[in-house]
């Protein structure tokens, strides 16, 4: 009997350590004006992880600016000209290449998750990711009141996107039906098709992030939109510290907040 609980004991130890470990070995330690930051990397968002990793090893986020601060929202980084932008300067456009979306349900926006900005899904329907562009959550906690109302956010959301997806394939089907397009013809079809979509996918926060994100807090509006590929795992206060600045009308803080380098361990 003793045996047996020491086997059993001996082969809970190992897959724990086995679930941990799945999270991911690579870790990256991101040095900034007011602390340092260390991340650590998801095995199961190898495209991402693997760019990001190269992108540090060869010193590209090294004197980049976090570009873009919403307090209990994100702190973002990872455009190229920011790294001598003047004040008042645009910043927020990656490098010129993307990588295939990696989203996957278990990866959700809770405090420090880290995730890679892209362009919106009108522009980017299959929400691919940009090749530099990285945001760290600072988030909130939510009430369930609050989080019924990002249920109802995102699916209004996701429906105005199907629209404009199907308000384009009803304009190219009567073009090439050989029909006269109507406009008001072609927004009634698609408001139709719209409406009936998010009839059969209705947007649930799952009960396991809900708990999440009313104890540890995040920012769950961008759940299932954007590619989360690592975590903090040391320094969240440095985000909170960063999250403080003032900002400007386009989130840049007016005190710029550099990354002075990034170290892959």
């Amino acid at each position: 009997m003793k045996r047996l609980l020491i086997i059993t004991c001996l082969f809970l130890s190992i897959m724990l350590l086995y679930s941990c470990s799945t999270d991911g070995r690579a870790k990256v330690v991101v040095v900034t004006d007011y602390g340092n930051i260390e991340l650590q990397l998801y095995d199961k968002t190898s495209e991402h992880s693997a760019n990001f990793i190269k992108l540090c090893k060869e010193g590209f986020y090294d004197g980049l600016l976090f570009h873009r601060v919403a307090m209990e929202c994100i702190i973002e980084s990872g455009d190229p000209d920011s790294k001598d932008a003047v004040s008042g300067a645009y910043l927020g456009k990656g490098l010129d290449y993307t990588i295939q979306a990696e989203i996957f349900p278990e990866y959700i926006h809770k405090r420090g998750a880290v995730a890679a900005g892209r362009l919106p899904d009108k522009d980017n329907p299959e929400k691919t990711s940009s090749g530099s562009l990285f945001y760290i959550v600072q988030g909130k906690i939510y009430t369930d009141y609050e989080l019924d109302l990002v249920e109802v956010q995102v699916a209004e959301g996701n429906a105005r996107n199907k629209y404009y997806q199907y308000f384009k394939e009803e304009e190219e089907a009567m073009h090439d039906g050989g029909e006269t397009v109507d406009i008001d013809s072609v927004e009634r079809r698609a408001s139709r098709r719209a409406s009936a979509w998010l009839l059969e996918n209705p947007h649930r926060i799952r009960a396991e992030a809900r708990e999440v994100y009313k104890t540890i807090g995040g920012f769950p509006i961008q759940d299932g939109e954007y590619t989360v590929f690592g975590k903090v795992i040391k320094g969240i206060e440095v985000i909170d510290k960063i999250a403080e600045f003032e900002t400007d009308d386009a989130d840049r803080p007016k005190v710029d907040v550099r990354i002075i380098k990034v170290k892959v361990k």
